[in-house]
């Protein structure tokens, strides 16, 4: 049971399936991976990226474009940000704890980061004409977390009745 400090109101813990709080952190640090991959080759001019070079599948194309920052800042960083506050906000104790607020601010930013994904794709097939394969790996993750948390949310159980009941004798 989670107290949340001295004066302040007792918060019994939901009940978290492992299973969302695991494959998060695994599509998180997979995430985190892929991104400081292509963080570190945008800041290194994308010399050594590995990716085959055609007319369809050209990462260079892609990571070098003007689509590829947003507001002057390199979406690679951008992503690589996205999949650490992702896994911050997917640890366990984030899920276990009781109230809306939380499970509004991740889905709000899994939306975000979404609505992103959409954005990079439209513009890899309609405006650079070319795809970048490690980018589609962050967004197939990004999708995957998307998915992930929306079933998981479903699957979060309220704190225990019993517990409940004795939070109400309490008062």
């Amino acid at each position: 049971m989670a107290r949340t400090g001295a004066g302040t109101a007792y918060r019994p813990e939901r009940i978290v399936p492992q299973w969302l709080v695991t494959a998060c952190l695994v599509i998180c640090v997979l995430g985190l991976l892929v991104s400081a991959y292509l963080t570190w080759e945008s800041f290194s001019g994308g010399a050594t990226l590995a990716c085959p070079e055609g007319e369809t599948i050209n990462c260079a194309k892609v990571t070098e474009s003007q689509w590829s920052k947003l507001f002057g800042i390199p979406v690679a960083p951008l992503g690589l940000l996205f999949f650490a506050a992702m896994a911050w906000l997917t640890r366990g104790t984030a899920f276990r704890r009781s109230g809306k607020g939380m499970d509004q601010l991740r889905l709000v930013v899994v939306g975000v980061g979404l609505a992103m994904v959409f954005y990079l794709v439209w513009a890899e097939l309609f405006k650079i004409g070319a795809i970048c394969l490690w980018c589609t790996v962050v967004h197939v993750l990004t999708f995957a977390l998307f998915v992930v948390l929306i079933f998981g949310q479903i699957m979060i159980e309220p704190a225990p009745a019993r517990v409940r009941y004795k939070d109400r004798v309490k008062r």
